[in-house]
């Protein structure tokens, strides 16, 4: 027998699920004779790629991570005191381990599913009244991209509430942290906002400024009593905007509680690692007059239909896929994950951990200031949290030497140099960098006595500063301070939640793949969570090699020139491309250049992203197959052909079809001076079988949270970087404070530089373990498992759209309006499925009254039969109420989800069994999986909306915490 010594493991056949019978049998329901049949008789001819990609060979599982290692070397994780909104923390174990390494807790999707989503619920209702306890307002969200995006968010929020029409100018803290300003500079042209860049002590506050956003502590550390400011702000109708510390606020008094109307920053100081730039969950808290005015997810408590207490999202119809190019904010990804880390982290260490962690960042801050000034060092921050200010002249060269030399970096910042401490600063760091600062001025520690400074430290905060109100008062953040109690705590959580580790999630239009072990395990190193994005670059080798290698993969990928991978969220990603094509028109002199043809079918983030943008949209036609109607476009193509920007277009088309006509409409656009945008959200469907490029996009997104593996978090994080043409590249996003390299560049869209920058690891690892060859069988077995599914419901479901040869491309959408004659709403169909152990397929996008299937190349044949089964008695149940069989009200869909409380209780007065309500199908009772609550009221949630922790005694003690 001969033995294959040359044998290696393919990561291809662990991503793509369907082996060889499988295929064979799936293909003979389809009626095809091979998938290179499938492919060719769905992907148009006219598109298809007329060669392989260029990519290296695929790695093994173990070859990736080996050579990883050798990459990760070359970052060099220095002790960072750079601070400017990025600070090293300790990552609870506990919470490391069993959240963010817990595919729990990171395959889970955004909670639009309430009944099956009540853990992540919970902890991001925790979110936020850890949020609203520290900041002192009342409403808060589920969190946001960034704080750089936060605080523009705020500024659009103050342009959309000003009383004065004419007010057009929005005052700016010079000290607030510049990649901050740079972001407000990219949100603020395309509406003519003025920003008044200057110092808040000295700045006429005038009645053409709507609003006026400050840092506090500020930029170089200095805390200010900005009460006067928000009081003369005030009367003057300028709503005022505080980007605040949340750590410091342990110590200071909350913004709320000297006169912010919103209150906004970042969250990764409480537990989540720098990651080179993130991911980390930003905050936003205001008034709660302002609620239907405020960005992004909002969760709010309510009950289920046995008045149980229950949570959701809620005031959706604020959101962007409702509103539109009305929208306020085009945000679709919000940070999740994270937040519920952050979240977890005060409900770890409660008000005296959080405080005591504060103090001594505080204490050793007033030490090493103290220490420094025995040296003859002038320190120039009167009172400060965690930073000094020192202008040192001519010692900043010898002072940067000697600092690198003993591995730690300080923030050069022109003529200063500031220090930030943080969580994870000691007393031996505090003597380190008293030696180095005192080596360059020929001193030593034996000059001072730093351990008797060290027993005299007294905060330098002012009385009036100080807090004096309590914080985390909830049980929640009061009963889980052993890990024994925090362990169970998450788990107890995480088991009312339905996660991919339960069953298949096929939501068309967000492609819930395989988020592999191995794709994930890198995320975790210190040589990656540990580095400051703003750290000097040669200490950032490893980081750049994955950039550019992951830049290079994807240019190919596309068919682009070159990536910008600083969006962070897939509807960043859309503004971004936007304010590219944008940039582009205006350095041509055209100005006049600003309308926008998106098609009726398109996301609700293209229209409200284009309007953030500056776009007038024109909204064009789809025909009764859901393709773009052509001569429609053309035709508004013609009439606008002056001052066209761009067509928003998305492909596969939303529909879930590969438009023959795609190569012609952009054809249009282009004849007619426009760029063509295409969105990526599709792009499962065109890896190795076509691409952006070849189309003839100009500019695409990409969800790497999608395609690309990232997972999805329960609502985030997201990555959106854009590919360009050769001709947009020089306009791709820049960064105030790391040269992004091109002097035509817009300003930031993100906080970091390459956004978040940590997870850009998992689709490197994607693409570099699949290769060439298993990224476009990815695609092929995208494209065999959603017409599998086709095949086998179309005969119980009208599938909507089709392509020329009644295929669908990775998606469907199964039409349901037709039940609606006999009172079976679509929402009936997606509870129900609950009973059966799923999570719904998109409901009512992007059609109302359907269903969206994407089921992914990582299902294997018998979950899709799984789901196709569910799907098929549902059907039936249906069928039975259509019949008369069963009651139009007291029927197992309109009932569902049926909870164990429900199918347990003594009294069952139910015209069905229990084992039909709880176990429709054999297969359900071997693997359970139990909605923790009834169907959730929405109205009453909306109607008495609470956003925090409810006061203990409204509820029983158990259920929340």
């Amino acid at each position: 027998m001969k033995l294959n010594v040359a044998y290696k493991e393919q990561f291809e056949t662990r991503h793509i699920a369907p082996n060889e019978q499988d295929t064979e049998s799936m293909l003979k329901i389809i009626g095809v004779a091979s998938l290179a049949e499938l492919i060719d008789q769905t992907v148009p001819k006219n598109i298809r790629l007329k060669k392989p990609m260029a990519l290296p060979a695929a790695k093994s599982e173990y070859e990736y991570l080996n050579k990883l290692r050798q990459t990760a070397s070359k970052n060099k994780v220095f002790k960072s005191y750079i601070g400017q909104g990025y600070y090293d923390v300790i990552v609870p174990a506990v919470i490391q381990r069993n959240i963010l390494e817990n595919p729990g807790w990171y395959t889970q999707y955004t909670p639009y599913q309430a009944e099956i989503s009540q853990g992540r619920l919970q902890a991001l209702l925790n979110f936020q009244t850890m949020v609203l306890d520290l900041t002192g307002m009342q409403i808060a969200n589920a969190s946001l991209l960034d704080e750089g995006t936060a605080a523009a968010e705020a500024m659009f929020m103050q342009y959309s509430l000003r009383k004065n029409a004419e007010a057009k100018s929005y005052f700016v803290s010079e000290e607030v942290f510049p990649q901050t300003i740079d972001i407000l500079k990219t949100r603020a042209q395309p509406y003519g906002i003025k920003l008044i860049i200057g110092n808040h002590k000295t700045v006429a506050l005038t009645d053409d400024l709507f609003g006026a956003l400050v840092q506090y502590p500020a930029g170089h550390g200095e805390v200010y009593n900005y009460k006067a400011f928000a009081d003369i702000a005030h009367q003057k109708n300028i709503k005022l905007t505080v980007v605040a510390d949340l750590m410091s606020l342990a110590l200071l008094t909350p913004p709320g509680e000297w006169g912010a109307d919103i209150v906004v920053g970042t969250t990764q100081r409480f537990g989540i690692p720098m990651g080179f730039g993130g991911p980390h969950a930003a905050y936003f808290a205001t008034k709660e007059e302002y609620k239907r005015s405020m960005p992004g997810r909002i969760i709010g408590v309510t009950i289920d239909k046995h008045e149980n207490y229950a949570l959701r999202m809620a005031l959706q119809t604020r959101e962007q896929h409702i509103r539109r190019d009305k929208a306020t904010s085009n945000i679709c990804t919000a940070q999740a994950l994270l937040a519920i880390m952050a979240g977890m982290y005060a409900t770890y260490h409660g008000a005296k951990g959080i405080k005591a962690i504060a103090e001594r960042i505080h204490g050793l801050t007033v030490l090493l200031s103290t220490a420094l000034a025995e040296f003859g060092y002038k320190q120039l921050n009167e009172n400060y949290f965690d930073t000094l200010k020192y202008a040192v002249g001519d010692l900043t060269n010898p002072l940067h030497s000697e600092s690198l030399n003993n591995e730690f970096n300080l923030n050069f910042d022109g003529e200063f140099i500031t220090i930030s401490l943080d969580e994870t600063t000691r007393l031996h760091d505090i003597e380190t960098i008293v030696k180095v600062f005192g080596k360059v001025k020929a001193k030593t520690l034996h000059d001072i006595d730093l351990e008797s400074l060290a027993k005299n430290v007294e905060s330098v905060i002012p009385t009036e500063l100080q807090r004096t109100s309590s914080f985390l008062t909830h049980p929640v953040f009061n009963k889980h301070h052993s890990e024994h109690e925090m362990l169970r705590y998450i788990k107890s959580l995480e088991a009312k939640d339905l996660s991919l580790c339960h069953s298949m999630i096929a939501l068309g239009s967000c492609t819930m793949k395989l988020n592999a072990t191995t794709e994930m395990i890198p995320v975790t190193w210190p040589e990656f969570g540990g580095l400051h994005p703003f750290a000097p670059v040669h200490q950032t080798g490893g980081y750049m090699q994955i950039i550019a290698e992951l830049n290079d993969w994807l240019s190919e990928i596309t068919g682009f020139a070159a990536m910008s991978l600083q969006p962070n969220a897939g509807a960043q990603g859309e503004y971004a491309g936007l304010m590219v094509i944008r940039a582009y028109h205006q350095d041509r002199g055209d100005f006049n250049r600003n309308i926008a043809l998106i098609p009726s079918s398109a996301h609700g983030t293209n229209p409200a992203s284009a309007a953030m943008a500056g776009m007038k949209i024109i909204v064009t036609k789809c025909d009764e197959k859901g393709n773009i109607d052509v001569a429609d476009l053309r035709a508004k193509a013609e009439e606008h052909s002056a001052n066209l920007s761009c067509l928003m277009v998305t492909y596969p088309s939303t529909h879930g079809v590969f438009e023959e006509s795609i190569i012609e409409i952009c054809e249009i656009i282009h004849q007619h001076g426009g760029q063509v945008y295409m969105d990526g959200a599709n792009m499962n469907a065109q890896v190795g079988l076509t691409s952006p490029a070849s189309i003839g996009a100009d500019v695409c997104h990409l969800n790497l949270h999608k395609t690309f593996c990232i997972p999805h978090g329960g609502g985030g994080p997201g990555m959106g970087p854009i590919g360009a043409a050769a001709h947009l590249v020089p306009y791709l996003p820049g960064h105030s404070v790391v040269d992004m390299g091109n002097e035509k560049s817009i300003s930031a869209v993100s906080a970091a530089p390459w956004g978040s920058a940590s997870i850009l690891l998992i689709s490197h690892a994607y693409i570099a373990m699949m290769g060439a060859k298993g990224l476009t069988n990815a695609t092929k077995y995208a494209i065999l498992n959603a017409n599998y599914i086709k095949a086998r419901l179309e005969s119980h479901y009208p599938v909507l759209y089709a392509g020329a040869n009644g295929h669908c491309a990775h998606e469907m959408i199964l039409d349901c309006r037709s039940f609606k004659t006999f009172g079976i709403e679509v929402t009936d169909i997606a509870k129900r499925l609950m009973d059966y152990g799923f999570h719904a397929p998109t409901v009512s996008f992007p059609v109302a009254g359907t269903l969206m299937v994407e089921p992914t190349e990582s299902e294997p044949k018998h979950e899709l039969d799984r789901f196709c089964d569910a799907m098929i008695a549902i059907r039936n149940e249906i069928a039975d109420v259509e019949s008369g069989l069963s009651d139009k009200i007291d029927n197992p869909l309109k009932n569902a989800p049926h909870t164990v409380a429900v199918i347990t209780d003594n009294d069952w007065d139910k015209p069905y069994t229990r084992q039909k309500a709880a176990f429709p199908l054999p297969y359900v009772a071997l693997n359970k999986f139990w909605p923790s609550v009834g169907r959730v009221n929405d109205t009453y949630g909306d109607r008495t909306l609470i956003c925090s922790c409810p006061p203990i005694e409204e509820y029983e003690f158990d259920v929340l915490v």
